[in-house]
Order: C-alpha cells, then structure tokens, then sequence
C-alpha cells in the first residue's frame, strides 16, 4: 500500500529565509521546483519533494526526525559545491560499510541546510564481489 516517501516538509520563519532556502536547494544542489504556489514550493529531489512554507509557527528545532538523506552519484562534488557556498559541513565524505547480509558499501558527507536541518549525502556503493 506504501510506494515510498511522497516528501518532507519545513517550514521557513522569515520571507528572507525561504529566499534562503530556495537558493541552497535550487541553485547550490542544483534541484527543480516541480510546483510553486503564493504559500510555498515544492522541490524536486528525483524520487520524492521537499516542501517548503514561507511562514512558520515557532522556533526551529531538531525533532523526532534527525536528518534526512538526499541520494547522489558524487559525494565530495556535492560537498564542494555546499562548502563554496558557505555552509557547514559538519562530517566530511567518508566510505562506510555497514556490516549486514549482504554487506552494504556507501560513500556519505552530512552538512547544515539554511534552516539548521541535517542533510545526508549518500552514494550507494557496489559491493566487493566476495568470490
């Protein structure tokens, strides 16, 4: 009945935020909005949307939801392209394997969206052929 993640949402505070927020995905990671309305956006990630609001309701925050991963074929092109732009990157581009059957090879990098949520860049790997 589920088909996958249809998208996320996030709501901006301020008018010179959700300017913000639509340059970073826009412009830095190079996204397209799919559709765009008089009270927000929805960007096109490839395989479901970000959906952003330009007025929130409080402070920002870290929720239940702590970070969200966008899929890419170049991890450090990505991060070189956030860091020129002048945002954090708080863990650089690693190669990690996590230990299950089978084994699941991935390069990653997280870095700080103009809002303060946590963004994954993830490349899946091709796992090492064990015979």
């Amino acid at each position: 009945m589920i088909s996958g993640i249809h998208h996320i949402s996030m709501r901006c505070e301020t008018k010179e935020e959700y300017v913000e927020v639509k340059h970073f995905y826009t412009e830095v990671l190079g996204l397209q909005i799919r559709r765009e309305w008089a009270d927000g956006m929805m960007i096109d990630t490839g395989n479901s949307l970000i959906e952003v609001f330009p007025t929130g309701g409080g402070e920002h925050a870290q929720g239940v939801i702590k970070h969200f991963a966008l899929a890419t074929d170049n991890v450090d092109e990505i991060v070189d392209k956030v860091k020129a732009a002048g945002y954090k990157v708080f863990i650089e581009p690693n190669d990690r394997v996590i230990k299950s059957s089978p084994e699941f090879p991935f390069r990653m990098a997280f870095c700080y969206g103009p809002l303060g949520e946590e963004i994954e860049f993830f490349q899946e790997q091709v796992p090492e052929n064990n015979s």
